[in-house]
């Protein structure tokens, strides 16, 4: 087992992974920026190490002062959380090349799962269903224009580089597809420094409901169920659930079988995420697969009694899993608390937070790093805390959600709790009818 692991991110996930370090007996290693010198991360690790001022890019994007803090420390192991590096197949690689083990997939994986279009050729290969759509890269507008008549309206374009809904386009006139083919290609080049296109059929009314899956080093894989991340705006997801009001026990075998295979084609090595568009048909498709762990991973760990991170750190130390494939034995359902004001168009509302209380009581966790008195920078993503609440169904856990929503009181900034709480209140949401277009006609009181 690794005798010290430095954590390359900040906020929740950094402490997080300390946590059950701390649990293993294992030595930690902090990073910082210097906008997150006062981050709980670093207060509750055993070393922690400045790498550079705020921006990312001088921090935690930046590998040589990553790998230096790693030697000058000592460590046996680099745990990237999720975001920043967690998916970037050089850094892995460097890793290595240094005697660190990365706590992940190996970079060969990673690659073959982060270019969007090969990863869909290897489902393809595997028999793993897919949305319909462009043998390979969009070569130009007229090809894109031919392509959608032939496919029928309506289409999406996306970025092969893509993730977080950047580079991604619906088109539901042929009029469209020029400006939109023009638009997705500006945006990917932009975000991913790769302007990369393909086409695919929109799954009209879809449910987005994700695999979580754990691989070892011996060939060995399984899946730990599923969880509904439908309540999302612009792609990012707000809300999360297992299990899914929407899952039939056939679906979540059929499901739990094509994870498996999806995993199992690239002999996946570490936990990671197969997520799938379904339509309203139940007919599911592949979507893309995640490297790493996830932000709602939490979710799985509550209606199973499972430790994530443990199992990732395991798998890394080369100890075999048991191979087991679980199934909810509770619901839990989850909140995303964002430094956000969704009065607003959802503008970020970084700043200090002056009074602080979190919500306990049985049938409640919240993972976060905040406390009276932090500054929440505006440099890095706005979430500044998940709520989970547990229970025997989701009856009772969307009322333990809205008890602990009305504990949860952060002032100073404003926050997408009153969203949450108007959330847990509509008639739709409790009944389970939702899709990934929920947000859009959802109205904010």
């Amino acid at each position: 087992m690794f005798k010290k692991i430095l954590i390359a991110n900040r906020g929740e996930i950094a402490l997080r992974i300390i946590r059950t370090c701390k649990e293993m007996g294992i030595r930690t290693v902090a990073v910082y920026s210097t906008a997150d010198k006062d981050s709980l991360h670093v207060r509750f690790a055993d070393e922690a190490v400045c790498i550079g001022k705020p921006q990312s890019s001088d921090s935690y994007l930046n590998i040589p002062h990553l790998m230096a803090a790693a030697e000058i420390t000592n460590a046996d192991a680099i745990h990237p959380g999720y975001g920043f590096l967690a998916e970037n197949a050089r850094f892995a690689e460097i890793c290595g090349e240094h005697g660190i083990k990365f706590i992940g997939p190996t970079p060969e994986m990673i690659r073959r799962m982060g270019d969007k279009m090969t990863a869909k050729e290897t489902m393809i290969a595997a028999g793993v269903p897919v949305i319909p759509g462009s043998e390979g890269l969009l070569e130009s507008v007229e090809e894109a224009q031919k392509l959608a008549k032939e496919m029928g309206l309506p289409v999406i374009l996306k970025a092969t580089a893509g993730g977080g809904g950047k580079g991604m386009r619906v088109v539901w006139d042929e009029s469209e597809v020029e400006n939109a083919y023009n638009m997705a290609k500006n945006e990917a080049r932009a975000a991913f420094s790769n302007d990369g296109i393909y086409m695919e059929k929109f799954v009209e009314e879809p449910r987005h409901i994700e695999i979580q899956v754990a691989g070892d080093q011996y060939g060995k894989v399984c899946h730990l169920s599923e969880r509904d991340c439908s309540i999302q705006r612009r792609h990012q997801k707000l809300v999360e659930e297992s299990p899914s009001p929407f899952m039939t026990p056939e679906l979540r075998e059929k499901m739990g079988e094509a994870a498996i295979k999806a995993a199992s084609a690239i002999n996946y090595e570490s936990v990671g995420t197969i997520e799938f568009l379904v339509d309203k048909h139940r007919n599911f498709y592949f979507m893309e697969m995640n490297t790493r762990i996830q932000v709602e991973h939490g979710v799985t760990e509550e209606v199973i009694n499972f430790d994530l991170i443990k199992e990732q750190i395991k798998i890394a130390a080369g100890i075999p899993i048991s191979g087991k494939n679980y199934t909810p034995q509770m619901h839990a359902i989850e909140c995303r608390i964002n430094a956000e004001d969704p009065h607003n168009d959802f503008r970020p509302s970084p700043g200090k937070i002056t009074v602080l209380h979190t919500p306990g009581g049985h049938g409640v966790r919240v993972d976060s790093h905040i406390y009276a008195g932090y500054v929440i920078p505006p440099y890095y993503d706005s979430m500044v805390a998940k709520v989970i609440a547990v229970a025997q169904t989701r009856e009772e856990a969307i009322n333990t959600m809205e008890r602990a929503l009305s504990e949860f009181v952060i002032e100073g900034v404003k926050t997408t709790i009153p969203f949450h709480q108007q959330l847990m209140q509509d008639e739709n949401f409790r009944k389970g009818n939702f899709t990934t277009k929920f947000t859009e006609t959802f109205k904010l009181q």
